[in-house]
């Protein structure tokens, strides 16, 4: 038998739970069909009724739970304080311990980098360094780069006018350069911390971040490489026109800007001091889109309170654009940190030094470090106060409650397929089917994928299948790790009509619903297939 395959233990003869459906159905066949019930009822309720995927994913675990024959004690636990645990809160707790640290601060990180102005600096600098020909490498640079601390969604809205001014002032199409920007966001997102899905599947594996940050650059760079090279395919066959309205509204958004700076610059030459006892917080009500920051974007900015103490001259120096090594040191110091954290354990013995690196190189002393970083070296050494740094972090954690929520109910589903029994029964049977491991992740994930739309719960509840088929089998990290990146790869299989990023994709770059499909849905596959490719080659030798 080959070391990649899937080996379990032996199934039991009698089940470890007796009651629901397995009155019926008693043994393995019972539990198996409870499994695929379940997995069915969880895409009907996600499909067909519409309902939140977390209320989906908590309804579908209590229901497979109680058709395996679990009690409601083993469920819920009891009012009483007592030995029983409640499986539904450990499975949420145990995930969200690790996950739901490391997603809040990449997300205040990302906000920073965001708001700041980071994003256009790095694109500006990539568009000036590359030149006109080479535009749509610089496009996917960017989005590869930004792409690491920001969400897929959120990368588009702020890189999307860049795309705009680029393919208006070629006159070529829009896909060109939105094609690599998207492929560069779409990597990073599936396959890198700190985003929701590495993350969430790293912690039910049971994996170090660093092992998982590694393979993701190992597995993602040939990945993104392949699919760059679709979309400039693509680009060149397809004309997509830049949306009028777009570039109305950036233009009026221009507009309105310069028109703001210019009276700020004027009140500050006539008020002198006075005006030194301006609105020192930045916008309050800005968060999100530039509270306090310094593009002037909202209703005043930092660098009003300062004006009238030396001018227009420090009304300048708020507005400069961020200084590109300072994004690349921001972003940077986490992974090298985590990653040095990871290979200290293999390299040195334990020490003083070890100790020091991995204290360090924790995931949440690296994220907490480069978030301080932020703070002082976009916002208060350029002028922001503490109000906008706290408004704009507060607010760029409101959409992640969502995310946390579904990743929870992926851990109670986990849980409730291995307390039950139906884990073992699916560890069984796969290694049955003579598949390895890593092709029955990426196979699953792009089943549920493709089913339901979404990547992340694609991802946790491929992850709670799949890891039952690993135990036992004294796996490396590395390999594990790269298990992972399958089920990350699979997730973001075939983008479709089910899927949010569809649709987001099409309306924000003016893109018909059949071009969609002919250029993100085929990119996304390239993507996804030469990820899995890749892992699935180096699992061969590691």
């Amino acid at each position: 038998m080959s070391p990649l395959l899937a080996a379990a233990p032996p199934a039991p003869e009698i089940p470890p739970h007796t009651g629901g459906l397995l009155l019926l159905l008693d043994g393995t066949a019972g539990l198996l069909t409870v499994a695929a019930l379940g997995i069915v009822l969880l895409l009907v309720l996600i499909i067909k009724v519409r309902l939140q995927p977390f209320v989906a994913l908590l309804a579908v675990s209590i229901a497979v739970g109680l058709s395996a024959g679990l009690s409601v004690t083993e469920l819920f636990g009891t009012v009483q304080k007592s030995t029983s645990v409640s499986m539904i809160e450990s499975g949420m707790g145990g995930i969200l311990g690790h996950v739901a640290i490391i997603i809040g601060l990449g997300t205040m990180l990302g906000a920073i980098l965001e708001v700041s102005g980071g994003a256009e600096a790095l694109s500006t600098r990539l568009l000036n360094l590359f030149g006109e020909k080479r535009a749509p490498l610089a496009m996917g640079l960017t989005g590869l780069i930004f792409g690491i601390p920001v969400f897929f969604d959120v990368g588009i809205f702020v890189l999307a006018p860049i795309v705009y001014a680029a393919a208006k002032r070629s006159g070529k199409s829009i896909l060109l350069y939105a094609m690599p920007l998207l492929a560069g966001l779409s990597m990073t997102h599936a396959f890198l911390p700190p985003h929701p899905g590495p993350v969430a599947a790293a912690a039910l594996f049971k994996v170090d971040l660093g092992w998982v940050i590694l393979m993701g650059i190992v597995v993602g760079i040939p990945a993104v490489l392949a699919a760059w090279a679709y979309a400039a395919w693509i680009g060149n066959r397809l004309f997509v026109p830049v949306p009028q309205d777009m570039l109305e509204a950036a233009d009026e958004a221009k507009a309105a800007v310069a028109e703001e700076r210019a009276a700020r610059r004027a009140a500050a030459r006539s008020t002198g001091a006075t005006a030194g006892n301006g609105n020192g917080n930045g916008t309050g009500n800005g968060a999100g889109k530039g509270a306090g920051d310094d593009k002037g974007t909202g209703t005043g900015t930092v660098a009003t309170a300062q004006a009238g103490l030396s001018g227009a001259a420090d009304d300048d120096y708020a507005e400069q654009p961020v200084p590109l090594p300072t994004v690349f040191l921001i972003i940077g110091t986490p992974l090298l940190l985590i990653l040095a954290a990871t290979f200290s354990s293999i390299a040195l013995d334990p020490s003083t030094l070890r100790s020091v690196i991995e204290f360090f190189g924790h995931p949440f002393v690296a994220l907490t470090i480069a978030l301080l970083m932020a703070y002082y070296l976009l916002g208060i050494r350029r002028g922001w106060s503490r109000k906008s740094l706290e408004t704009v972090s507060t607010s760029s954690l409101k959409p992640v409650g969502n995310i946390l929520l579904v990743v929870g109910a992926g851990g109670i589903f986990g849980a409730v397929l291995k307390g039950s029994g139906i884990a073992d029964a699916l560890a069984d049977t796969f290694n049955d089917v003579g598949l390895p491991v890593i092709v029955l992740a990426w196979l699953i994930s792009v089943v549920l994928r493709v089913a339901q739309g979404s990547a992340t719960v694609a991802i946790v509840t491929t992850a709670g299948i799949v890891v039952p088929l690993v135990e036992g089998q004294d796996l490396s990290q590395a390999h594990l790790a790269l298990i992972i990146m399958a089920i990350s790869a699979g997730s973001i299989f075939a983008s479709h009509v089910n899927d949010g990023g569809f649709w987001i994709v099409a309306k924000y770059f003016g893109i018909s619903e059949r071009d969609t499909l002919k250029s993100w849905t085929v990119l996304e596959t390239v993507l996804s297939v030469a990820g899995f490719a890749m892992a699935a080659l180096l699992s061969v030798f590691i």
